[in-house]
């Protein structure tokens, strides 16, 4: 089963990539709510790749890999933008968010409470972010 995928960074490529890893989950039998979630954490960091870090640039690309291993399922999203400051990021009030109807901006506070782990590392030119999730 292919376990990557390689996508130019324009909005329209999420489909794909959510459509990929959708049928990639598909094979672990997981639950529809533990299936939804990590889609949307997936969906969620690349996003903000293609959006924040790459502009939505089309000559720019972004690549994902799933690995399994055991009961540990991580989704490695590499990329050639701005680089993400984990040290600058601020979890933001997310109730706040919803009492004042501010949309957007939770994404990371998101994707945290989905994963069991997440890790952002930048090596010169290509940036990595690895989302870890245990499955029984």
């Amino acid at each position: 089963m292919n376990n990557s995928i390689r996508v130019n960074c324009t909005k329209k490529n999420l489909k794909l990539i959510r459509d990929f890893v959708t049928e990639y989950l598909h094979a672990l039998t997981l639950s529809d709510i533990l299936m939804n979630q990590i889609v949307l954490a997936v969906d969620e960091i690349c996003a903000n790749l293609i959006i924040h870090a790459n502009q939505e640039d089309p000559n720019k690309f972004i690549s994902l890999t799933i690995q399994k291993k055991q009961e540990m399922i991580s989704f490695e999203i590499a990329d050639q933008g701005v680089p993400f400051s984990r040290s600058e990021y601020q979890e933001p009030n997310i109730e706040e968010h919803i009492r004042i109807g501010k949309k957007g901006g939770v994404g990371i506070a998101l994707v945290n409470r989905i994963m069991d782990k997440v890790e952002f590392t930048s090596n010169g030119s290509k940036n990595v972010c690895i989302l870890y999730k245990k499955i029984k």
